[in-house]
């Protein structure tokens, strides 16, 4: 009797194993959502769709993305964070959505770090500071050394208080020690429009968006805030090379899940796309957005995100800045 116990519990046992691999075996056997949380149209969008398209063809599944803005991003993410932890509903994370959100919001309805998982980080690219060419500055060297001769004289503008070029400009200015005013915008639009006009004198924005208005004599480019140089400016020095030491930023996206979601399933989720990012076609689709195409395991993205909450929560802590979702 012992003997044929232990002989169906062990058959128990094995059953359980396996019962579960064959049930992922069968994933994805249906559309899956992807949730952006910006509006459809700009480059975040345009990334996530490279993306979805990927996924599709690699999961041969539909990947279907779905633009749910409004609330910074923490709509979505409440929204993904609810939905059934079975690999059908994902999240096209950002800096903004995943970190700016989590060490600025102080009412959340969710814990940042405990709501979603990681997937895969799918791109990066760099952000850069601009001017004006009439500006008594042709390099970051000059601009620096302007604004300490003229200490709270000059303005930068931003997408919006607390944004990520918002933060960004802070940390510029604690490294560099200068004392330049914040001027908010309801987006870079018109944050651009006043730099053009003169009456605010630097931006930070994407590289991408700015290329044309760089070329076209428009802009000057001072410094591009990632460790290495855009290969959309390759004349443009990094901000570490031009004397700022310790800056490092980019603005990034990534493929998050809901807490709970199947480490197979995030493991083969992270794997093929993985696999997309290194296809010529997709590699070029990127990079004619400005974007370097990345496609990590889930435990890198893990650490670089966790890396990135340490780095823009210590901005926040110098600068002060503090949000409430509305």
């Amino acid at each position: 009797m012992t003997r044929k116990f232990y002989a169906v519990v062990l058959c128990a046992l094995s059953l359980l194993c396996v019962l579960p691999v064959g049930a992922y075996a069968q994933y994805p056997n249906r559309p899956i959502r992807l949730i952006v949380p910006f509006a459809a149209g700009g480059g975040v969008d345009l990334m996530a769709r490279l993306a979805a398209q990927a996924l599709s063809e690699e999961l041969k599944e539909n990947v279907i993305v779905e633009n749910q803005p409004g609330a910074s991003g923490t709509l979505a993410t409440m929204n993904v964070a609810k939905a059934d932890p079975d690999g059908y509903t994902l999240m096209f994370h950002t800096t903004s959505s995943s970190v700016i959100n989590a060490v600025t919001f102080t009412n959340l309805k969710y814990d940042p770090l405990k709501a979603l998982v990681p997937v895969t980080l799918v791109s990066q690219f760099p952000l850069a500071v601009f001017t004006y060419p009439e500006l008594p500055a042709k390099n970051m060297a000059e601009f620096v050394a302007l604004l300490k001769a003229n200490p709270g004289k000059y303005n930068y503008g931003s997408s919006g208080y607390g944004s990520i070029v918002h933060l960004g400009a802070e940390l510029f200015k604690s490294l560099a020690h200068v004392d330049i005013k914040h001027i908010p915008y309801k987006g870079n639009a018109p944050a651009l429009t006043d730099l053009l006009a003169h009456r605010i004198e630097m931006i930070i924005d994407g590289v991408p968006p700015q290329v044309a208005n760089v070329e076209a004599g428009k802009i000057r480019a001072l410094a591009v805030t990632t460790a290495k140089r855009s290969d959309k400016l390759p004349n443009v020095p990094t901000m570490i090379e031009s004397g700022i030491a310790g800056y490092e930023l980019s603005f990034w996206t990534a493929i998050f899940a809901p807490a709970g979601t199947p480490k197979p399933i995030v493991d083969l989720i992270a794997s093929k796309l993985g696999d997309a990012m290194k296809k010529q076609k997709l590699i070029a689709r990127m990079k004619d957005l400005g974007a370097d195409g990345v496609g990590s395991s889930p435990e890198a993205l893990d650490r670089f995100w966790h890396q990135e909450i340490d780095r823009y929560r210590k901005i926040v802590e110098t600068s002060g800045i503090r949000l409430e979702v509305n």
